[in-house]
């Protein structure tokens, strides 16, 4: 039977150059004492409950969560989907999706080819296509109205919102 430390017998190593989940025993009645070690399989120690490793940090501190059996990328995008279903319902939008994926640049492939059958053989992909996905798309007042929640405007988000703009006339409204 594997057992297990309880969250207030170790310490986390923390080392600044990876994030790894390699911790040491502070228990003083442990046989492993404070030899670097796994944790989760190593430790012979049972205190009658089973530690869970830590979820990483994401570089932004967005969460992910499930609600109601959904999957969204921060706690504020799953308020968001909530409010706009609400709206739909009233019947202030409507055609409400979620993670609408817009190209904004194809991809780039070497030219075609032909075997030596004589069938067509695609060139490879030398660049990937670049696309914009919209955290949600609806109809409002007969206009499409793209959404996003951002906690954090990167440079790459500010230029997938212009070219956005530039290639299909949207504006991003963001929450």
């Amino acid at each position: 039977m594997r057992r297990y430390l309880q969250r207030k017998h170790f310490s986390k190593k923390v080392n600044s150059a990876f994030s790894s989940s390699t911790a040491y025993c502070s228990n003083t009645q442990c046989s492993i004492g404070n030899r670097d070690c796994n944790l989760w399989t190593d430790c012979p120690m049972y205190c009658g409950a089973v530690a869970q490793p830590e979820q990483p940090i994401s570089k932004y501190n967005a969460e992910k969560v499930e609600i109601l059996g959904m999957k969204f990328d921060s706690k504020k995008e799953g308020r968001r989907w909530f409010e706009l279903e609400a709206l739909e319902k009233a019947g202030v939008i409507k055609d409400l999706r979620r993670q609408v994926k817009y190209q904004l640049i194809p991809a780039y492939r070497e030219p075609d080819k032909y075997g030596p059958r004589g069938g067509l053989i695609k060139g490879a992909v030398i660049e990937r296509a670049v696309y914009y996905i919209a955290d949600f798309v609806y109809v409002e007042n007969n206009q499409i109205v793209v959404e996003d929640t951002k906690g954090v405007k990167t440079p790459d988000y500010i230029i997938k919102r212009k070219l956005l703009l530039w290639l299909y006339g949207i504006k991003i409204k963001e929450i």
